[in-house]
């Protein structure tokens, strides 16, 4: 779930025709939602710039979509004969199972053996890339590839911090504390967006701190009725936060770009957000970013990152292929970490960014305490609007703590009772 762009490029030109491609068929189309300036949407660049290379004479026809756009039409687009033969989408029961489900995608478990994807990604790598027939994450066949880690955390502003002379607190109390230092002075501690996924996030990260492995487990993968507590004292927290002034009633009416240009600009020291964001936070030049765990959190919303899919419609599948070879070679997994990302199959020796190094320390963290919570709106089909629409009244004052856990658990249970 990300920072979305409406920047685009396009690449390619088309000259003779040769190999395995048609004559009729000698565009590549290519989708992805990443921000220009983030680590994908540099090493994907560079991809395509070097898949142009190796096919001279393919015409490269990239689109950039928004996340809103993949999340509520994916299956539409997938199913329609303007496919491409290649888009990034989103992993999750919600998204990826639910098209998975429907026959759109095309099972890759034969193609990794044979290009050797399999040797690059681990068993849990692909967990979030293979789905069942009723598309529940883990089992079934492999129809997606992984590419990157990604988590959320805390980006914080160093500068501020010092000024401020407070340190990186390692407990939610020692937060507040750290919040309540900012509040004196007139500033709102934390950039928020509750018009976009980044509320959801906040959200889950309370909801996270009341959960164990086990119940994590269990609600992605829709095995009981919901346990609705941990959404409930989510809500709870929320509500306190903006009864302290820790995050703005306003940012009930702000996106992504709009948290992050507060961030950005100084207006608030910390952000709560995902590691899509370290590269353009990484290149902030007034003050140095930094960022932490959520303090007191064993587990956090984190998985591998979203999933190349190749639509069952594709016309050329072999480019789509060869397209996702270059995305796991090492030069370009070691050029998503230097660009401050977290790749997936990097040789460490090669990251030497420091957002990168970073990012690597805190996911290997995570994974070794058994921290990967995934993400609020995975499990049911049309969950993320739900959870949108939810949190924002939650934050908005407009509903209680437990009429917002209310609307969650309906949904859930509804199709929890169909399994």
């Amino acid at each position: 779930m990300k920072a979305i762009s409406r920047l685009a490029f396009a690449l390619g030109v088309s000259v003779l025709m040769s190999g395995t491609v048609h004559a009729e068929d000698k565009t590549f189309k290519i989708w992805w939602y990443e921000d220009a300036a983030s680590a994908a949407g540099i090493t994907w660049k560079k991809a395509l710039e070097t898949f142009q290379e190796k096919h001279p004479d393919v015409k490269v026809q990239f689109e950039l979509k928004t996340f809103d756009q993949i999340t509520k039409s994916g299956t539409m687009i997938l199913n329609s004969a303007e496919a491409p033969d290649l888009m990034e989408y989103n992993k999750g029961n919600a998204v990826a199972g639910l098209a998975a489900s429907q026959g759109l995608l095309t099972d890759l478990g034969d193609v990794a053996k044979q290009r050797g994807w399999d040797k690059v990604l681990s068993d849990a790598s692909n967990q979030l890339s293979r789905y069942d027939e009723k598309g529940i994450y883990g089992n079934g066949p492999l129809i997606g590839v992984a590419n990157y880690g990604e988590f959320v955390s805390v980006f914080y502003n160093e500068n501020m911090f010092k000024e401020a002379g407070v340190e990186v607190p390692k407990t939610l109390e020692d937060m507040e504390k750290v919040m309540d230092v900012f509040v004196k002075k007139g500033i709102t501690p934390i950039a928020e967006a509750a018009n976009d996924y980044p509320a959801q996030h906040l959200m889950y990260l309370f909801a996270l701190s009341k959960a164990d492995a086990k119940w994590v487990n269990d609600f992605q993968a829709i095995r009981a009725p919901l346990d609705s507590a941990p959404f409930v004292y989510a809500g709870q927290k929320l509500q306190e936060w903006v009864k302290k002034g820790y995050i703005s009633k306003d940012s009930t009416g702000l996106k992504a770009p709009d948290m992050a240009n507060l961030f950005e600009t100084g207006k608030s020291p910390m952000v709560v957000t995902g590691t899509w964001y370290g590269a353009q936070f990484g290149a902030i030049k007034n003050f140095k970013a930094s960022q932490f765990l959520f303090p007191g959190n064993v587990i956090s919303p984190a998985s591998t990152g979203n999933i190349w899919v190749v639509p069952k419609n594709a016309k050329n599948k072999d480019l789509a292929y060869d397209f996702i070879d270059i995305t796991l070679s090492k030069d370009n997994q070691a050029l998503f970490g230097n660009s401050g990302g977290l790749p997936i199959a990097a040789d460490p020796a090669m990251v030497t960014d420091p957002v990168g190094k970073i990012e690597v320390e805190l996911f290997n963290k995570l994974v070794a305490q058994n921290g990967l919570g995934f993400y609020p709106d995975w499990p049911v089909p049309g969950y993320y609007d739900v959870m949108l629409k939810a949190t924002q009244a939650v934050i908005g004052g407009s509903v209680t703590p437990e009429e917002f856990a209310e609307r969650l658990k309906e949904p859930y249970d509804e199709v929890q009772g169909d399994q």
